[in-house]
């Protein structure tokens, strides 16, 4: 998805950070883990809750005692305020496993001169924010792959200290595992795969009964095709390059086939119950995490919606 034309300059620049930037990552990681610790305290402060009955530390109500439950249930001391007897219920903070993926795969580190940031950097930004939001939570974050769930505070830490020691090949869609029945998955792309891997990849995560979210993170130039002219559109990830006379006459065509392929794929959703939505790289990235964070909250209590966007989806 990136192009490059002999009349766009500031356009060469950011396409050439499709090339680079992704070798660069070391020396930006600091930066962005700094902007994930800043935004993840601007978004929400303490811990959280499923606020529902359960083996918990946080005391979440009193209800009357039934008959046939165990005596040893009954809170005494508030039952001696009147003549029943009250059972005092705990809120169930109980943790699991919620896996993370962002895309590190060329695409992602393109960037246009209206993005805040690259594709990759957003999607990281997010990742340990939401990461770091999670364990504070008192849940366990994985990397599928690449680390394992783990609950420390140091999670961001960890994360980057991962990233930087990954050798493989950077995928675009995460590998193949099986997470377990009750586990959550994120995955941050651009989701420019073909849609039988991306089928596949669903199958895969879906089969255990894991829900998930897919989040497909675009440039605004991805979304709006602003290209004029004699344009050379290079995919950064093997694809070769493709000329275009006078690009001005794609945009249709091109806003059509990205618009077919995110209904392809929030179908696939759709079956799973899982949620797909679209995120662009010039709007905020405390508006995606919001939205995870808060999705997050809704599917702890069993209700999804394959409904909500975030951005501008096609």
């Amino acid at each position: 998805m990136a192009a490059e034309t002999k009349h766009q300059s500031g356009e060469i620049v950011a396409i050439r950070r499709a090339d680079g930037e992704s070798r660069t990552l070391a020396a930006s990681l600091p930066r962005l883990v700094l902007e994930a610790r800043r935004i993840a305290a601007n978004v929400i402060h303490g811990l959280h809750g499923r606020r529902r009955a359960g083996a918990g530390e946080s005391f979440w109500q009193y209800r009357r005692f039934v008959s046939g439950e165990p005596s040893q249930n009954v809170d005494w001391r508030r039952s001696a305020r009147d003549d029943h007897l009250y059972v005092r219920e705990q809120e169930w903070e109980a943790a699991h496993t919620v896996w993370l993926w962002p895309d590190r795969s060329p695409s992602m580190a393109f960037a246009s001169r209206g993005a805040r940031d690259s594709k990759l950097e957003r999607g990281l930004i997010v990742t340990f924010a939401l990461a770091e939001l999670l364990v504070a939570g008192g849940e366990r974050v994985g990397i599928p792959g690449l680390m394992n769930p783990t609950a420390s505070r140091s999670v961001i830490d960890k994360m980057a200290q991962a990233m930087l020691h990954d050798d493989a090949a950077r995928a675009s869609l995460p590998p193949s595992f099986v997470p377990s029945a009750l586990a959550e998955i994120v995955v941050l792309s651009d989701f420019w795969s073909p849609m039988p891997e991306i089928r596949t990849m669903l199958a895969g995560l879906s089969a255990s009964g894991a829900h998930g979210t897919l989040i497909q993170i675009v440039d605004p130039a991805e979304e709006t095709f602003p290209y004029s002219g004699r344009v050379e559109f290079v995919e950064p990830e093997g694809g070769g390059v493709i000329t275009a006379g006078r690009a001005e006459s794609w945009a249709q065509d091109y806003v059509a086939r990205v618009a077919l392929h995110r209904d392809e794929i929030r179908n696939e959703t759709n079956k799973l119950d899982w949620l797909f939505s679209t995120h662009t790289t010039s709007r905020s990235a405390a508006e995606l995490l919001l939205f995870l964070h808060s999705g997050m909250m809704v599917s702890k209590g069993s209700v999804r919606s394959s409904t909500v966007k975030v951005g501008r989806s096609a």
